[in-house]
């Protein structure tokens, strides 16, 4: 695998759905603390021609940053028009020749947004050329967040609220007429609540506590999988899809264990129950359930942890358990027989687990510096992570 390192941040719309993917780019392992004057040249050169296009976005559009050497370079010509939008960042000037090559990536129907837009009229120069304003809704009050509505949307900007970290701040964007979301809101529960789980997600629930439990009662999970057969055509979905190489169709449940061993089975019930929960939240949300899932799974060899490693598996599927079911994470892991060490890591707590959760979530949310510092904690080879990365993200990509 390459030396670089790319993670990606969901960019939603109005409907939740995943409009595009932002990558984000480090250089390499040594390239921790210093810049890299090369590094939106090389982001573009490795998402085309390493990583696998498809890989990284399924089916969505890729917002990728661009500086001034690689608009002077043209290397945005490298990606298809159609399924990229360029990032102009803060530190580009606004001369002739990179306004000039801004002006002839639009005519060749390449669309355009502003990073970090805070409403400063600095950048006017480039509004010819740009759809997208990027709002930092961190570094933006209220009361900026609606000047800036009431001054660009009549204009015809497509307004994108970044760094909404909260269900009531993505509320707020839409109640002014931002039509695109990016930030983590999705990864939190909508709200807390001290009630039994809906009827319609208890069958999951009770899934999942078979297969967490030391012992896993085939007869119960069967009986629950009969009781809502969505669970079982899902479940067999997964298991046929071509990723997964099975030598012959898997039609029924007690085939699948024996096709799979129960370690796996117990794996691929989890995932079908997580998915489940899912239903009536943002399809992204499960996808990060599987995605931490299997990229701690892929770390587990890396840091010694081979002997845990499924443990670690559901300790990143059910991450976001407290989102998928709008209940604190305390409630939930009540109802759950988890292991000790998943139970204390998801809890905060400090332990060999928590090593490998911390560096799942800086390097999905791009922190590089938090990366490395992690990684040198639980003592594994940064040069190791971009594979693992993307080998998590292709055996993710069953549920596209």
């Amino acid at each position: 695998m390459a030396d670089t390192f790319i993670a990606r941040q969901p960019i939603f719309d109005k409907r939740m759905k995943v409009y595009a993917y932002e990558l984000l780019f480090r250089s390499g392992a040594e390239n921790m603390f210093r810049a890299n004057p090369l590094a939106a040249q090389s982001v573009i050169a490795d998402a085309t021609t390493v990583y696998g296009w498809e890989n990284l976005l399924g089916t969505a559009k890729a917002f990728v940053n661009v500086d001034e050497k690689a608009l002077l370079a043209e290397a945005p010509r490298l990606l298809d028009p159609k399924r990229v939008v360029l990032e102009i960042l803060e530190s580009v000037s606004q001369s002739e020749s990179v306004l000039a090559a801004c002006s002839e990536l639009r005519i060749e129907g390449y669309e355009l947004a502003l990073d970090d837009f805070v409403g400063d009229g600095k950048w006017s120069s480039f509004f010819p050329f740009v759809k997208f304003l990027k709002v930092d809704f961190r570094a933006c009050g209220e009361d900026a967040q609606r000047e800036i509505a009431e001054c660009y949307l009549p204009k015809g900007f497509s307004l994108l609220a970044e760094k909404v970290e909260t269900r009531e701040q993505v509320e707020l964007a839409e109640r002014l007429g931002y039509t695109f979301f990016q930030g983590f809101f999705f990864c939190k529960p909508t709200m807390i609540s001290g009630r039994d789980f809906p009827a319609n997600k208890l069958s999951c629930v009770q899934l999942l506590r078979e297969t967490a439990g030391a012992e896993m009662n085939l007869g119960a999970v069967e009986e629950l999988l009969r009781q809502d057969p969505s669970l079982t055509y899902k479940l067999l979905r997964y298991l046929n899809s071509p990723l997964l190489c099975r030598r012959s169709e898997v039609k029924e449940i007690r085939q699948a264990l024996r096709l799979l061993g129960e370690r796996e089975f117990r794996r691929w019930v989890a995932i079908v129950a997580v998915v489940a929960l899912g239903m009536g939240k943002p399809a992204e949300l499960a996808r990060t359930a599987v995605m931490r899932g299997y990229f701690c799974d892929e770390l587990a060899k890396d840091c010694g942890m081979s002997d845990v490693a499924a443990e670690l598996f559901l300790m990143g599927l059910l991450s976001v358990a407290d989102a998928l079911l709008d209940r604190p994470m305390e409630k939930v892991l009540e109802e759950l027989p988890l292991a000790s060490e998943i139970q204390m890591a998801l809890r905060g707590g400090e332990n060999r687990f928590r090593g490998v959760y911390d560096l799942i979530l800086a390097y999905e949310q791009g922190t590089w510096n938090a990366v490395s510092k992690a990684a040198r904690r639980i003592g594994i080879p940064e040069a190791n992570l971009p594979d693992r990365y993307m080998r998590a993200a292709e055996r993710a990509s069953v549920l596209a």
